[in-house]
């Protein structure tokens, strides 16, 4: 698609407010691009060395060997258990070398299932330093849904963590795990591999930049789980934009708590490699518990704290003493939107605090848009910051194709060093996603205003956002024909104060069927992650749809939505 600027003038202008120029956004009139009005200063430069993989950067960004012997890079929160900088270092090149030795060579994939712990960041970069490819995927998946991502990443070893080990019971992929307690048969286990892998060499790989480093799922802008094809030089790129935030907004020394998925993007960008490149603490949960939260933020002094729009919404509702968050002066959120009324709740709750949202995809390694400003957060609520240094964006209309200016509302299309390469082995979904020009279309429906700030007014892409997890509803409606009494389906999302969504799904069932709600929902959630649940199940004649026969999802939102109407 050609992309023609629209040189209409912003709603607010139109409506007679004297407005600034239009420039202060960072808009280009003529050519309908959005730059970032941040720089990274020299010392932040992204290096142009194309001989440089992730692992390489990272380990280069390390504290001083000797800072590095006593600097803590990670604690975890329910065993105090804890590794130095310097202890990180040796155990990364332990198993890169005997990841080595045991036949794993660039280009390999290696799939990594486990929850969060301290073995986490030793595993991706050692797998990085290799030129292997690193996939992740969430530990609540079922059986089939990993055997599918194993499949289709071409994995050629599996890393599980021993609870998850039955999942992999019929899938032909060599597996090891974790810790060796759990171990079985004479195969080692990682924690082994890192005891005795410094015994191994590793010859010179050469690893370039334009290489494949990781391949993460999404459910991208198109529907179905796809691989997104992820560069070292995409995570070299953010692992510099999270040190330039972490200088911009004073946070090098703080302590950070992480219970963020680290297979997530978010989580990966943040604690599986970015934080490290500033010498940071983390603080790491295994798996996110409120009161567990409220635990380690007192024991461990946490300053920072990486989170979603639920875990803000729960300290909202049920931090019932401030002395809680005491230590706390910064809480980002991401993965999902974070609502103008929540942000200004929780302010009121603890006004010193910083509550600042950003946007991005793991399309864009997660990197989009961020507050550096606490005064421009609080002023601006409810909107997801401005661009990062690197980024460029349009807004497009998606009916004529025209470039639209600040205040315009129009898919948010994005352009940067970040962006993806594209999905594994799915040109067509590739095609769809990313134009020639290497603008990345994101599915999302957003404008700018005069200060450069986004603001994501709603999703054009049919995902379901339920607890920062994004559920395909082409999956779901799939699955929900394959049962015998089920003739037609459309699932939806409804809005969900915990959660931020739900999947509701309309059902059309056979004729004279004595099928219910809740055997729906039961057959539904044997098959799927928990957060891929249908929730809600209405029977309903006929699916409404188009004279192409695409479900008009608009109108079952719009019927979901005149029960509660009628009732306020």
């Amino acid at each position: 698609m050609s992309v023609q600027v629209s040189r209409a003038v912003p709603l607010k202008e139109q409506s007679g407010d004297a407005r600034p120029p239009v420039n202060r956004s960072g808009f280009d009139l003529c050519t309908g691009i959005y730059s970032s009005v941040f720089q990274l200063t020299d010392h932040l430069k992204v290096p142009t060395d194309p001989d440089l993989g992730i692992a390489s950067f990272v380990l280069s960004q390390f504290p001083h060997p000797h800072v590095a012997e006593s600097k803590l890079a990670l604690i975890d929160s329910a065993t105090n258990q804890h590794l130095t900088y310097a202890q990180l270092h040796r155990s990364i090149r332990s198993l890169a070398g005997g990841l080595y030795h045991l036949g794993v060579r660039k280009g390999d994939v290696v799939f990594l299932l486990s929850p969060n712990s301290l073995l986490y960041p030793t595993i991706c970069l050692a797998v990085f330093s290799i030129g292997a490819i690193l996939s992740t995927a969430n530990p609540i998946n079922t059986s089939s849904e990993i055997a599918k991502q194993v499949l289709d990443s071409g994995a050629k070893l599996v890393i599980s963590a021993p609870e998850e080990l039955h999942k992999f019971e019929r899938i032909q992929v060599p597996t090891m795990v974790t810790s060796r307690q759990s171990k079985e048969g004479n195969s080692l286990s990682i924690e082994e591999l890192i005891e005795c892998g410094d015994t191994h060499e590793v010859p010179e790989i050469k690893i370039k930049q334009s290489d494949t480093a990781a391949v993460l799922y999404s459910s991208g802008t198109t529907g179905t789980s796809k691989g997104v094809i992820l560069t070292h030089s995409n995570l070299i790129t953010t692992a510099r934009l999270v040190r330039w935030y972490a200088e911009e907004t004073s946070s090098v020394n703080d302590v950070f708590l992480g219970f963020i998925p680290f297979f997530h993007i978010y989580g990966l960008v943040f604690f599986g490699y970015g934080l490290s490149c500033c010498g940071i603490t983390t603080v790491l949960m295994r798996r996110f518990d409120f009161q567990e939260m409220l635990k380690a933020i007192q024991v461990h002094k946490v300053n920072n704290i990486a989170a979603v729009p639920p875990v803000v919404l729960g300290l909202v509702k049920n931090c019932k003493s401030n002395d809680s968050l005491s230590s706390v002066r910064r809480i980002g959120s991401g993965a999902a939107p974070l609502s103008k009324e929540l942000s200004e709740a929780f302010r009121a709750q603890f006004p010193w605090v910083e509550l600042r949202q950003g946007y991005g995809l793991t399309e864009s390694c997660g990197a989009a848009t961020v507050f550096v400003s606490d005064e421009m957060a609080k002023a601006h609520p409810g909107s997801c910051g401005s661009l990062l240094p690197t980024f460029s964006a349009k807004v497009v209309d998606m009916e004529t194709g025209l470039a639209l200016p600040p205040y315009k509302e129009g898919e948010l299309w994005l352009k940067g060093p970040t962006i993806m390469k594209g999905y594994l082995g799915n040109e067509e979904a590739t095609a769809a996603t990313l134009d020639k020009d290497g603008w990345l279309k994101t599915g999302d429906l957003g404008y700018f205003d005069e200060d450069g700030l986004l603001y994501i007014v709603d999703r054009v892409k049919e995902l379901i956002k339920h607890n920062g997890y994004q559920v395909a509803p082409a999956e779901l409606e799939a699955l929900l024909l394959s049962h015998p009494n089920i003739l037609d389906a459309a699932v939806i999302p409804v809005e969900d104060e915990e959660s931020g969504q739900i999947p509701m799904a309309y059902v059309v069932k056979a004729v004279d069927s004595e099928l219910t709600p809740e055997q729906v929902i039961q057959f539904v959630a044997t098959q799927v992650a928990p957060y891929k649940k249908v929730r809600r199940v209405e029977f309903i004649d006929a699916i409404p749809k188009s004279a192409a026969g695409k479900i008009l999802r608009k109108q079952l939102i719009l019927q979901t939505q005149r029960p509660i109407l009628s009732k306020l």
